[in-house]
């Protein structure tokens, strides 16, 4: 059996542990990552923006490019369909945010997305994909910022684009690419195909990093073993558990190590997090954000009722603080919420919504998709 990766190599940067935070919309900011990187190395991605609102000076997409002063090194998840908008906000993103990883969303399941040919629907048109990876490489090279882009399987079984997608983004200069082993069809349901990433990896000489279905530390091992993944990106799994990426580092150092804290110890996590939310946005929004955090944390635990619902309305830390004192501190974490899937799960869509005759064309160099400045995030 091969080792396992200590590192990973994109380009010009250096991972120190193999491990790649998913973006995900309303949750990966600053403090969210801040709280992530205290537990353990990797690489940790901004919440995706969208490149029309960045080029055209959109102040929404704007203040989500806040970065902790702890984040020396800023990667960041960018949303488009056309190449020239792509292209552009690339350049901003080196040029004027000192970023140092730019990756390309091609793997949003989300209607709204796309139905108007954006997200994990955009590899069904080569050309264009291919078109869209050239002008942000292109535009990211001069500042020796690394380009690499996530996918999904296809927009169906019938319809799977990742080996393509895998060769394009390889003669395109690309960096590496992440493969969720599911179609958009499949959304979050069901079960992520390993065996897919092992495919790809097989098929480029890019790193391959591969992503679905790690919930633990062993996960990510299991899933690098069976297919020769460069790396892993995590997501939901680490949804009310930033402890993940401590467990994570440990287990690609050859330490098989699995964090079991008590419901004490996620109490002083959950302030940590809230304290981080509150300095990068201030007390009442920071406590606002926090709420959607609590029944991910508490998952599992004996808190009642009342107390996890004036948890979810919290305004203030002293509130706040004052709340997590009536945990009991010593309950043990509940084992049996190890290996569970975590965060939205959903049901299998009959039919995904696209543009009108998108799949009568799967090249689709030249076309004109409308940049959408409000996209969804994920993937």
């Amino acid at each position: 059996m091969p080792a396992l990766p200590d590192s990973l190599t994109l380009g010009s940067l250096r991972v120190e542990t193999p491990v790649v935070l998913a973006p995900m919309a309303g949750v990966t900011n600053a403090a969210f990552r801040r709280l992530c990187a205290e537990q353990g190395a990797g690489l940790y991605v901004c919440e995706m923006i969208t490149s029309r609102g960045l080029v055209e000076g959109d102040q929404h997409t704007r203040d989500m490019l806040v970065f902790d002063e702890a984040e020396t090194r800023r990667s960041v998840q960018l949303y488009g369909t056309d190449p020239a908008y792509v292209g552009k906000a690339a350049e901003i993103l080196c040029a004027e945010y000192g970023v140092a990883h730019i990756d390309l969303n091609f793997g949003c399941p989300v209607p709204k997305v796309t139905r108007k040919g954006g997200g994990g629907a955009l590899p069904w048109k080569r050309g264009l994909l291919a078109a869209i990876l050239e002008h942000a490489v292109a535009a990211a090279t001069p500042y020796d910022v690394p380009v690499t882009m996530k996918t999904r399987k296809g927009i169906d079984e019938a319809h799977l684009t990742f080996l393509d997608a895998g060769r394009i983004a390889q003669e395109s200069g690309c960096a590496a690419i992440a493969l969720h082993g599911r179609t958009v069809a499949q959304a979050y349901s069901g079960t992520a195909d390993w065996e897919a990433i092992g495919e790809l990896v097989a098929h480029v000489d890019i790193p391959v990093l591969g992503n679905g279905d790690i919930w633990e530390a062993a996960d990510a091992v299991r899933m690098v073993e069976q297919t020769g993944a460069a790396g892993v990106v995590v997501g939901r799994g680490c949804l009310g558990r930033p402890w993940l990426f401590r467990d994570l580092a440990a287990a690609f150092a050859g330490e098989r190590v699995s964090t079991l804290p008590t419901l004490g110890e996620v109490a002083a996590m959950m302030h940590r997090h809230a304290e981080l939310l509150a300095q990068h946005m201030g007390e009442e929004r920071g406590c606002k954000e926090f709420r959607k955090h609590v029944s991910w944390y508490l998952k599992g635990f004996r808190a009642g009722g009342d107390l996890r619902r004036s948890l979810a309305l919290v305004q203030t830390l002293s509130e706040l603080d004052g709340l997590l004192a009536q945990l009991d501190p010593a309950e043990p974490f509940p084992v049996h919420e190890l290996g569970a899937p975590r965060g939205r799960q959903g049901s299998p869509r009959e039919r995904v919504a696209l543009p009108e005759g998108w799949l009568d064309d799967a090249d689709g160099a030249g076309c004109a998709v409308p940049e959408d400045a409000a996209a969804g995030s994920g993937g």
